[in-house]
């Protein structure tokens, strides 16, 4: 058991059967009455941000947390499975764990994976990935009631706003973050 003297940013502690990181936090010694601790905790599984605060010297339970880097190999069935590039072991992730990151995984792609013992929690992808667009309808100059945009499938199946100039074989970035169209690849 740890205390609240050993709350940083990016610890991860155990609340009640959960994962929290913590995101701020700030000791606070007002003039009257005894000294807290203020956080800021984000769920690591579904992303939730909540504020808590602590006596100080209270006890708490911080987590082991391991973030490696992994090679992104193949889909298979359900699943995902990575490799370690630090010692070439192999990792199967299930689909839940992987979420919204599978619309722009790529084969010999690096992510980072956060691991609790051994138990993979979540996977950051880069902000930003290098898409081909697989099939888009040519889109007509003249029509602009869509805003300029038009749908377009990109090489993973997943489906995208992309502007009208936009044409099938066109690399484009892509934002892992909110899946957004950011531009073309030069």
């Amino acid at each position: 058991m740890a205390s609240t003297a050993d709350i940083k940013n990016g610890v991860v502690l155990s609340i009640d059967g959960q994962l929290w990181n913590v995101i701020e936090f700030q000791h606070v010694k007002p003039g009257k009455g005894g000294a807290f601790v203020r956080t800021k905790l984000k769920n690591v599984v579904s992303g939730k941000v909540v504020d808590r605060t602590y006596n100080a010297g209270a006890k708490i339970e911080i987590e082991n947390v391991d973030r490696r880097d992994f090679t992104y190999l193949y889909a298979d069935g359900d699943s995902f499975v990575f490799m370690d590039t630090s010692d070439y072991d192999q990792i199967t992730v299930p689909a839940a764990t992987v979420g919204d990151a599978k619309n722009f995984l790529l084969e010999n792609q690096q992510v980072t994976i956060a691991l609790n013992n051994g138990n993979p929690l979540y996977i950051d992808l880069p902000a930003s990935v290098i898409l081909e667009v697989t099939y888009s309808e040519p889109g007509l100059q003249g029509d602009r009631s869509s805003a300029g945009t038009k749908p377009a499938t990109v090489e993973t199946g997943y489906e995208m706003q992309v502007p009208l100039f936009v044409e099938t074989g066109t690399k484009i970035k892509v934002d892992t973050r909110t899946g957004d169209y950011l531009g073309r690849e030069k």
